[in-house]
């Protein structure tokens, strides 16, 4: 780490940003299994913060994995430096007076606090995207769970690597009872209610 560096305060504040959007700026921080919807409730969300003129962009974790993150694989290491790299970028988000939308498996607890300890205090919203491994590999719309199965691919999360769900999560959505229109509505719901949107 390079010790040659300033940090430069912006000459915009984050607070003015928020003034100017009309809404607060905070992470949405999806996360669960593969299959289970994340990226299917995050961008159906944004597109309806979109509509209601918030300004709102979804990380996907596939699409982060094509540019930002294409150097990581997926054993413990790389999945804590995938999440590591993921939290500055939403951080920035937040601080440009954006809503954030991330949807990452992100499976281990402890790489989701570190996320949380980057910005302020109700900046970001654990959003656990519930539903069972039997659910998901039902669905299994990119085939990974068969391919992990047949040991195609390793440290896959549920299957031959430790996911670990969220303890206290801000909002809880289940997507194996629930469709993604159900889902959108409450998380709607839960966040107007909460002053956020």
């Amino acid at each position: 780490m390079s010790t040659n560096i300033v940090w430069h305060e912006a000459s915009i504040k984050k607070e003015e940003r928020r003034e100017k959007n009309g809404h607060s700026s905070f992470i949405l921080w999806f996360t669960g299994l593969s299959a289970s919807g994340k990226s299917s409730v995050a961008n159906a969300f944004a597109h309806k913060l979109f509509e209601n003129d918030k300004q709102a962009f979804v990380l996907d974790g596939d699409n982060i994995r094509h540019g930002l993150n294409n150097d990581l694989g997926f054993d413990e290491v790389s999945r804590k430096e995938n999440i590591r790299r993921i939290g500055e970028v939403a951080k920035l988000f937040v601080e440009s007076g954006q809503i954030v939308l991330t949807a990452f498996i992100s499976p281990y607890r402890e790489d989701r606090q570190v996320v949380r300890s980057l910005v302020q205090e109700g900046e970001f919203i654990e959003v656990f995207v519930k539903c069972s491994v039997e659910a998901c590999e039902k669905r299994d719309p990119k085939g990974l769970y068969k391919k992990a199965r047949n040991n195609e691919i390793p440290h896959f999360t549920g299957i031959s690597a430790p996911y670990e769900e969220p303890v206290n999560p801000e909002i809880i959505l289940d997507t194996e009872q629930y469709s993604i229109e159900e889902c959108v509505e409450q998380l709607q719901q839960i966040l107007s209610e909460k002053g956020y949107i």
